[in-house]
């Protein structure tokens, strides 16, 4: 029978990769029950990236009390993938998800918890590499408070240690590592970001990000002014030498990552599929099942339902994309699928097609067995 891999994206606000995988497989295998399916839940460096690398590597997840965005004691999570490396969620320490709508402040919201989680996986886990997904936060912060769990002193024009929080980067007038706690250069760290703005401008974090944090006009023009004094600082010390695309990414994390730890970006996409080993298992593969909950001009633009299509192009594998809804050019996805289906049934709201999206990807993926059996 045929060797079939389920490789999803999440349905954004719906369900996590791992339960489309399951509901996929479940619905093929009541109609073929001897299908060979390897399941490989999939994200792009956001919300359940640790969670897909974990399902797809039969790693480990573990767990960790640090500093939540406003100062409160979180629970963070990251994953181990074998011996030599460990992935994490920004996110889980520091996102959004972590603040009542009412308190979302980029000004005081900070990146602290997140160093903390970096230097306990340095600390501990003896790992070569770190994997950061850096979607969903709650700050503009540059990655400040990240630098100050590592050790790093931000310090005032009176040598004063700042306070946490995107509000008060101008105030910094030197940054010393004298003090860092962990050795930075014995793990290489890489960034899964698929966010392209840069660090300022119209563009950039502050102006584009910082009203979905919380942000009034006034706030954007104080985190604008903090994040530029913050990009001169790092360029006179020589702590980075170019600005790229992906620093204004949460909240100017990227650029933080790039100057304290000295990261790279890269593709979230190509990023994960490479840490859920998805080439290998294309290699002797018959068809490639992908999906996301909304289908658009950005997905062949390059999210990560397309990159999976490209990858899987690459081995000659077919590729049908399962959407919750399709929308814009549709006859364009035929240049990158080989089947783009919307589960919907007609339902008359969101809501309502929201609540019967599980039911109606599992008679979907029915369908995609019966056209299967009877070729």
């Amino acid at each position: 029978m045929s060797n079939i891999v389920i490789a999803p994206d999440s349905y954004k606000g719906n369900m996590r990769s791992p339960e489309v995988c399951e509901i996929i497989e479940n619905g093929l295998k009541s109609i073929l029950p001897k299908l060979d399916i390897i399941k490989i839940p999939m994200a792009d460096g956001g919300e359940g990236t640790v969670d897909s690398a974990i399902c797809a590597r039969k790693g480990m997840m573990k767990k960790i009390k640090v500093t939540g965005p406003l100062g409160e004691m979180v629970e963070a999570e990251y994953g181990l993938l074998g011996s030599d490396t460990a992935i994490m969620e920004m996110a889980s320490a520091s996102g959004i998800e972590l603040v009542d709508k009412n308190d979302l402040n980029p000004l005081l919201t900070s990146t602290y918890g997140t160093g903390e989680v970096i230097k306990h996986i340095i600390k501990t886990e003896n790992v070569k590499e770190i994997i950061i997904g850096i979607g969903g936060s709650a700050t503009v912060d540059g990655g400040c408070g990240m630098a100050q769990a590592l050790g790093f002193n931000l310090l005032d024009s009176e040598g004063k240690e700042i306070t946490k929080g995107g509000g008060n980067l101008a105030q910094i007038a030197t940054i010393s590592d004298k003090n860092i706690e962990v050795d930075m250069k014995s793990v290489n760290i890489r960034i899964a970001c698929d966010v392209t703005n840069p660090l300022l401008g119209n563009n950039g974090s502050a102006t584009i990000f910082g009203p979905q944090k919380g942000a009034t006009p006034e706030m954007v023009e104080i985190l604008e002014d903090g994040l530029a004094n913050l990009l001169s600082i790092f360029k006179s010390n020589g702590m980075i030498q170019n600005e790229m695309p992906g620093d204004g990414a949460a909240g100017g994390l990227g650029i933080g990552l790039r100057a304290f730890c000295n990261a790279k970006i890269e593709s979230g996409a190509e990023l994960i599929i490479e840490a859920t080993g998805l080439k290998k298992h294309l290699e002797d593969c018959d068809l490639l099942i992908t999906g996301e909950g909304c289908t658009d001009g950005q997905t062949i633009g390059g999210k990560l339902c397309a990159v999976i299509a490209h990858t899987a192009k690459i081995h000659n594998v077919p590729v049908i994309l399962l959407s919750g809804a399709l929308k814009g050019d549709i006859q364009k996805l035929h240049s990158l699928f080989d089947g783009a289906l919307s589960i919907s049934s007609g339902h008359g709201s969101l809501e309502k097609a929201i609540g019967a999206s599980k039911e109606d990807l599992y008679f979907t993926s029915q369908n995609i067995a019966k056209l299967y059996l009877s070729k």
